[in-house]
């Protein structure tokens, strides 16, 4: 172990400093000095870059406690208020539009919807496109308000259960094979041919 002696001495006496062999300058000096700061400056600039880009992203983003631009988190899910453009699928158990609008789905192709068994599998699709709406189903089914089925279409027979149908083409209908009715009846003061 290295120990430093001082010496003092009062002013006008000769006294000589004993030479010391062991002198430890302590600290950095020299061009290690200016690495080390500016290391630090540039650790600094880099923090300080760093920051104001999240501040940036977080306000560009509109991040909040409750979301993230028109995107809310609730109990029930998450409710997206106003348009917002989806570039990729959308999988969502519901989708619920709010009770004084309808929910409005646009797209420059088609639309389609896929309903999907546990395993996976497409057990149904609804595709509209610019020209034809398809089903690809087993059954198709269009009900009432009261849940009493009006149209059902299936692989065997096309069943319409409303108590009137009315069929107002210019030509009428056109069936290539018997029908079976219990009454044919004509609009008030028109013929039936």
């Amino acid at each position: 172990m290295v120990r430093e002696q001082y010496t003092t001495t009062t002013p006008g006496t000769s006294l000589e400093r004993p030479k010391n062999e062991y002198v430890y300058k302590i600290g950095i000096y020299g061009w290690r000095k200016r690495c080390l700061y500016l290391f630090v400056l540039l650790l600094l600039i880099i923090l300080v870059v760093n920051f104001s880009l999240t501040i940036w992203i977080l306000k560009v983003m509109w991040f909040s406690p409750t979301g993230m631009g028109h995107l809310r988190v609730t109990k029930e899910g998450l409710r997206l208020e106003g348009e917002s453009e989806f570039l990729f699928p959308l999988y969502a158990k519901e989708i619920h539009s709010r009770v004084d609008s309808s929910l409005l789905l646009q797209s420059t192709h088609n639309v389609t919807v896929n309903a999907r068994n546990s395993h996976g599998e497409v057990t149904g699709r609804l595709n509209v496109g610019p020209k034809m709406v398809e089903f690809h189903s087993q059954q198709f089914q269009i009900n009432s308000k009261d849940g009493k089925p009006l149209f059902t279409v299936d692989e065997n027979e096309v069943v319409i259960g409303t108590d009137k149908l009315r069929v107002t083409g210019p030509e009428g209908a056109l069936f290539e094979h018997s029908v079976e009715t219990p009454l044919v009846k004509a609009e008030a003061f028109k013929q039936l041919r």
